[in-house]
């Protein structure tokens, strides 16, 4: 009989390929969102759990997509829907019902109930932080335009970028300790 984790992993694996498959039409630019990357690690993650479950590499990975999902799904339901962005658009349509919603609680769940953990807290905080200065530096560029409101540095005045990304930046830090204690 195989484990409960497994058989989340394999369902994760067949929702990011099914997510994906939707969000592809944006090539590569698809890259510039934190969910398609935060997505993106969960599918790696998935794929390393299925190789081998009992590495530190890997629960280090499914960490590091815990933590990202986790940030996602809070960005989504507490900034973008209050901003404008919809509900039903967000998390029951078109990819946002893969990458913000069935992903997240599939995988989510697999780590923290039943997968090896690991309590790296400073890795997830690191790639969040790095996203969000290419990006703001790609926006000061005028090479993206956002793809998030808190990004859109040119619309925004440096107090509220630096108000912004403090607050994302604590959320990180907050999420990644408080799942890192969570999952002990």
């Amino acid at each position: 009989m195989m484990d409960k984790a497994l058989i989340a992993n394999i369902i994760v694996i067949i929702l990011e390929l099914a997510g994906f498959n939707i969000s592809r039409s944006r090539g590569l630019m698809m890259l510039v969102f934190y969910t398609q990357l935060s997505n993106l690690v969960t599918l790696v993650s998935s794929v390393c759990y299925l190789i081998s479950s009992d590495s530190a590499v890997t629960a280090s990975m499914r960490y590091l997509s815990t933590v990202m999902l986790t940030m996602t799904v809070l960005v989504t339901l507490f900034v973008l829907i209050p901003s404008g962005a919809g509900f039903a658009r967000m998390m029951l349509t078109g990819n946002g019902l893969f990458h913000h919603t069935l992903c997240p609680a599939v995988s989510i769940t697999s780590y923290m109930l039943w997968e090896q953990h690991s309590s790296a807290w400073a890795v997830p905080v690191i790639v969040t932080f790095i996203y969000g200065v290419v990006m703001l530096y790609l926006n000061h560029a005028e090479i993206v335009d956002g793809p998030y409101p808190f990004l859109r540095i040119r619309q925004q005045s440096v107090k509220a970028t630096v108000i912004w990304m403090t607050v994302l930046i604590v959320l990180v830090t907050g999420l990644s300790l408080g799942i890192a204690y969570a999952a002990k």
